[in-house]
């Protein structure tokens, strides 16, 4: 029987367990797949935890790619032997996976298994952060915390194809390194100084057209004083812990701001917007505008590690499985 990743108890990274799992055929709408390549987010390590809470035990991972080995009645659009990558089904960190079609979309030639494994769940989220929550435009000046991060390198890089002038935040010299290489601007050691100042002296005292925060707790009260009048915080993870109620009146004293915490699921709603982001960040990849840097590959085996180094702050760029 195929390997995946079990968990049977909420917790630290010492409750992933690797064993032999029976999958099944796929049922209507589903596609069997062969697991290329497994993508480690930090909802994974939510998930795991009980922050959000899943009924036990179920097999861990939401993102990944391969070959489609079986298909269920009532699928069209798809056939044994494609190469598939989808974000949304639990389940991907395991040798074969059940996923449903309407959430898979096909992989062009160009590129491969692994990096379209890295490719679309942070990269889904980078798209709709800066095509729709906030749609970058030409003259914007952005904030974009933990910008070696996965999501932040292409946050970067998206929104300076948009024209933005982009600041972002790290913590280590070679995660500054990074950030530049991927385009931003300016870079804010954080762990050196309050970055909201930093942000201010940059921006003349204006503050930012947005900031994207995927840290949460340690950031958003800085975060809001980054913004200028009517600017917008989009909060959209929490790798430092759970951002405490807000009470309106901030968001009135800070300038009028707007606050969202937006999840990729309201903006893949339809067939049609999920191809759209899949189809601009794939063709991205292909014509070399858009580079996804893949930190870290790990066997099924060392899952607890890849959990370990991804909350650790150890890790730049995109963590992947490979069963």
């Amino acid at each position: 029987m195929p390997q995946a990743v079990r968990v049977t108890r909420t917790g630290g990274p010492e409750v992933l367990d690797v064993a032999e799992t029976e999958v099944g055929a796929p049922g209507a709408g589903d596609l069997l797949v062969d697991v290329a390549a497994a993508g480690v987010n930090y909802i994974d390590t939510y998930q795991r935890e009980g922050i959000y809470p899943i009924e036990l035990p179920f097999t861990l991972g939401l993102e990944g790619a391969g070959t489609v080995a079986e298909i269920g009645a009532d699928v069209t659009g798809f056939a044994v032997g494609d190469r598939v990558a989808w974000q949304g089904a639990l389940g991907s960190y395991a040798q074969r996976a059940l996923v449903p079609a309407g959430i898979a979309v096909r992989v062009p030639d160009p590129v491969s298994d692994e990096v379209a494994a890295a490719t679309l769940l942070q990269g889904v989220t980078a798209h709709y952060l800066v095509a729709s929550t906030y749609p970058v435009s030409d003259g914007d000046t952005i904030l974009v915390h933990a910008a070696a991060g996965g999501v932040g390198l292409l946050l970067i890089q998206l929104a300076k194809a948009r024209g933005a002038r982009v600041i972002g935040t790290v913590s280590t010299e070679e995660k500054d390194q990074l950030a530049r290489g991927a385009g931003a601007d300016e870079v804010i050691r954080y762990d050196r100084v309050d970055f909201a100042e930093a942000v201010r002296e940059l921006t003349g005292g204006e503050g930012v057209s947005v900031v994207y925060d995927g840290v949460g707790k340690s950031t958003v009260d800085g975060s809001l004083k980054s913004l200028k009048r009517r600017g917008l915080l989009a909060l959209f993870g929490a790798a430092s812990g759970a951002v405490p109620p807000i009470d309106p009146q901030r968001l009135n004293a800070g300038g009028s701001l707007y606050l969202t915490r937006p999840t990729a699921a309201d903006y893949t709603a339809t067939r049609e917007e999920l191809d759209w982001r899949a189809k601009d960040l794939f063709d991205a990849v292909a014509d070399g505008t858009l580079d996804i840097r893949i930190g870290g590959r790990y066997p099924l085996a060392d899952v607890r590690t890849a959990h370990e180094d991804l909350q650790g702050r150890r890790t730049t760029g995109k963590l992947l499985l490979i069963p």
